[in-house]
């Protein structure tokens, strides 16, 4: 998080308007986004658990903006237990340059986020697939869907960004990323 200056939502919307036409930055390489290679970032998603969606922007000119951040963090709540975690921005990061990757303009869905030990400890008795210390638990991870993209293509977005974890789990049609260890599993 940034001590910077504060936006406000309308502040914010002029920046974006008086720069989208002259930096209009290209996410051809990911990579390059992850770097700092745009101006301004962009996250649109939709939580599945709680129905609320979200289409903000939280990076302007090399700062992340303080109030859009703390938005995502209550988005990707343990709706469970409506407890709050931040999230890390390298995850962000990584969800705004797969989305941008894939081309798509409907928003992510959300299956999960942060979850309280609690929730991930409920979750572990009932699928082996949940992680003892998932990086769920850190606000650093986030299980995704989008309908207008297969499983394949988004995790091998995710994957390009060569930034961190990546699961494909067709089976249960959703993409698993986090910024740990870069490394990919799963069919």
């Amino acid at each position: 998080m940034t001590d910077g200056p504060r936006l406000s939502r309308r502040g914010l919307l002029g920046a974006f308007a008086a720069t989208a036409v002259a930096a209009a930055p290209t996410y051809s390489k990911a990579a390059g986004f992850l770097r700092g290679g745009g101006d301004i970032r962009r996250i649109k998603m939709h939580n599945a658990r709680t129905g609320e969606t979200m289409d903000t922007i939280y990076w302007v000119e090399g700062r992340y903006v303080t109030d859009a951040l703390k938005e995502i963090n209550f988005f990707f709540r343990d709706w469970r237990r409506n407890e709050v975690k931040q999230i890390d921005n390298r995850t962000v990061d990584i969800i705004a340059a797969t989305h941008n990757l894939v081309d798509a303009s409907e928003p992510f869905l959300l299956l999960s986020g942060y979850r309280s030990p609690a929730t991930n400890a409920m979750l572990r008795s009932r699928s082996s697939g949940v992680a003892r210390n998932s990086l769920h638990l850190q606000g650093q991870a986030a299980d995704l869907r989008l309908s207008s993209r297969s499983v394949s293509q988004v995790s091998r977005a995710a994957a390009s960004c060569g930034a961190g974890g990546v699961g494909r789990y067709s089976g249960s049609n959703f993409t698993h990323v986090d910024c740990g260890v870069v490394r990919t599993w799963g069919r």
